[in-house]
């Protein structure tokens, strides 16, 4: 088989002297089937050039490997990294040469050696969020992806206006494109085995909302009406605006209640907002 199994997992890992931690949210997924269901979901094809985060031992990277034209896999770890090409030349050795490994931060990442057109990735639950919007931010090539993260942010990210998990990661996720919610993972698919659940968020991408401020702007708007989520917006957003007075201007010519809170607005809504409030160009 070229994918890996729980023992061949731990094979590599003993070679390793490999102790996963927390702290990188290390958590390896052990099961074939798992990373075949994955593979399928994401739709990725030959002529997909994936971008892949956090590698780990290479259970995805395979899976990945075996039907996309190439994956450029982004490992913060340096032993886990010089490791992925041999697993990769071990277990695929027909494939291995589209494989191009990065030694990088996922969060800092700016420059890939191929533009690509998916993002699958198991996400470390500690930073998922801001990694994933640091993806949509910085390459906007890919039009589609399949993130697997904690099941509870997970339906974060594709919560609706109204629900009570809906927040900041919700609509700066929206403002890309549309999150669904594409199935559960249990924990014991991993190794070591995590104490929750993880969730599968599929992403395709669309133009963002149209208006004339700028997306720092808007997800100032954004951070500002969750920071606060007991309070009005006329008062979550009197910071921004000067005073509660002035946001609630804002927020009537934007047409939006005054008395309304964040979670039940849309992106295009805060974008409106962020439109009309004053001194608008120190948000930029």
């Amino acid at each position: 088989m070229s994918l890996l199994d729980p023992r061949s997992v731990r094979e590599i890992a003993a070679r390793l002297d490999l102790r996963p931690t927390k702290q990188r949210g290390q958590n390896f997924v052990v099961d074939a089937n798992t990373v075949r269901r994955i593979v399928a979901i994401s739709g990725v094809g030959p002529a997909d050039v994936v971008l892949e985060v956090g590698p780990g031992l290479g259970s995805l990277t395979l899976g990945l490997l075996e039907v996309a034209d190439r994956v450029v896999a982004v490992e913060i770890d340096e032993l886990l990294a010089g490791e992925l090409p041999r697993t990769a030349a071990e277990r695929l050795p027909d494939r291995s040469d589209r494989l191009d490994v990065v030694v990088a931060d996922a969060m800092r990442v700016t420059e890939l050696p191929a533009v690509p057109t998916a993002v699958v990735a198991n996400l470390p639950y500690n930073v998922a969020v801001p990694v994933l919007l640091h993806l949509l931010a910085t390459f906007d090539g890919w039009r589609r992806g399949l993130v697997m993260v904690q099941a509870e942010v997970a339906r974060r990210i594709c919560a609706p206006p109204g629900s009570k998990i809906y927040g900041v990661p919700s609509v700066k996720a929206a403002w890309y494109g549309e999150a669904t919610w594409a199935g559960s993972v249990p924990p014991t698919v991993f190794w070591p085995v995590p104490n929750v659940d993880s969730g599968l968020v599929a992403l395709v991408r669309r133009d963002p909302p149209p208006t004339t401020a700028t997306r720092e702007q808007v997800f100032a708007v954004v951070d500002a009406a969750f920071g606060q989520r007991r309070k009005m917006l006329r008062s979550a957003l009197a910071g921004l605006a000067g005073s509660s007075a002035a946001a609630a201007e804002a927020l009537e010519a934007a047409g939006v209640d005054p008395q309304a809170r964040g979670e039940v607005l849309d992106v295009t809504a805060f974008a409106r907002i962020a439109e009309r409030l004053p001194g608008g160009a120190s948000l930029r």
